[in-house]
């Protein structure tokens, strides 16, 4: 079944903030439009459904055919046709830890997909001692099977429970390829996340087979060699943009992050947040900074429970260079207008789509949407 939705035309300068809620937080921003930056105009859009009846899809690829890679939260990887057509389940995939917020989570395209017809993804590996966020890396076969599928990333050490996996992958041209790692709902206790020696809360980089880039920022730590940057508390965003890797992060109440990652630098979790903790108790020092601690390029308080996110770079020319982020609470498309490297406007679009996963630019410039009810969606701008 196919549907549209157009959305009106409404002038074109911004007006106040995009409507929110009050924050859980009084915290000041350190700078002008790191938080509640000017309301957008509405953009119109048309929606039409192009794929429905998948079960809780997490991450979704374009594949250089025009089809799409998709995965399942279950453990499933299928195939979408370019007619929206979804396949039966892809055979070759790794055991799964499936509980709470594991399971069968991202995935990627090679750069060299034509070549070497290689897929990345990242998944919640079962272990001796509970759990680990992972990244893999396989290769499609025309029949559907992957075939030499290896780890080549594991999260240290395992922890049981079942938060906070993260979890982004993104394969680079250079060969490289980056993946986000939670912290395994490890709370007020930074042990894990602070210490280089582990993988817990990290963006990590690593080389498409699984060896360490000599550039990396701790080369030489022990356990540390693959780790870029560090204080992340569960990032499930991340894009190659302007300047490299940005990540978008879950935060507890308040204090969702966008975040230009730099090598070696430490974003504060869970030392400082801009948000407080469910209970409604301080985080960390109580303090939203201090010294030595990133700030994020922008926060939002309450939150918007980010997804994955991606840079727009299609033809419609007022999204040009704007970011565009999943939200799973409450629910929505958002839109961020992007001026040296600050957030100068935000849009919400599509607030009643429900949780929305994952975002893909198209070529033609059409946005596909993932949402958590199984459904992916087609959004053109303009």
């Amino acid at each position: 079944m196919r549907f549209a939705l157009i959305c009106a035309l409404i002038p074109t300068l911004a007006f106040g903030q995009v409507q929110q809620g009050a924050p859980n937080a009084d915290f000041q921003p350190a700078f002008a439009g790191q938080t509640r930056a000017a309301a957008l105009p509405q953009t119109p859009v048309t929606v039409t459904r192009f794929a429905t009846g998948l079960d809780a899809p997490w991450g979704i690829a374009r594949l250089p055919s025009g089809q799409f890679v998709v995965t399942e939260k279950g453990g499933t990887m299928r195939i979408i046709g370019v007619d929206g057509a979804v396949s039966a389940p892809l055979q070759g995939v790794p055991k799964i830890a499936r509980g709470g917020q594991g399971g069968l989570l991202d995935v990627a395209v090679s750069p060299n997909f034509n070549r070497d017809r290689s897929l990345f993804w990242t998944y919640a590996k079962p272990v001796q001692g509970g759990a680990v966020t992972a990244a893999a890396r396989g290769t499609l076969g025309a029949d559907g099977t992957l075939s030499d599928v290896r780890d080549i990333f594991v999260q240290m050490p395992a922890v049981r429970g079942g938060r906070h996996f993260g979890s982004r992958i993104v394969p680079a041209a250079d060969g490289t390829v980056w993946i986000t790692t939670g912290d395994r709902g490890a709370g007020d206790d930074g042990t894990l996340v602070q210490d280089v020696t582990t993988t817990h809360g990290k963006v990590i980089r690593i080389n498409a087979d699984g060896t360490i880039p000599a550039d990396n920022p701790f080369v030489g730590r022990d356990g540390g060699d693959g780790i870029w940057s560090l204080g992340h508390r569960n990032p499930q965003g991340a894009a190659l943009g302007p300047g490299g890797l940005w990540t978008v992060e879950h935060g507890p109440r308040g204090g969702d992050e966008l975040n230009q990652v730099q090598p070696g630098r430490n974003y504060g979790w869970p030392l400082v947040s801009y948000g407080i903790n469910y209970r409604g108790s301080d985080v960390g020092s109580g303090q939203a900074r201090a010294q030595g601690l990133e700030e994020p390029v922008y926060y939002w308080d309450p939150v918007i429970a980010p997804s994955n996110m991606a840079f727009y770079d299609g033809s419609y020319g007022p999204w040009q260079g704007d970011i565009l982020i999943g939200s799973l609470n409450p629910g929505a498309l958002v839109r961020l207008k992007m001026q040296g490297g600050r957030v100068i406007g935000e849009e919400r679009l599509l607030t009643d789509v429900g949780r929305v996963r994952d975002v893909e630019v198209l070529p033609d410039g059409a946005v596909l949407v993932l949402t958590d009810g199984g459904a992916v969606l087609r959004v053109q701008p303009g």
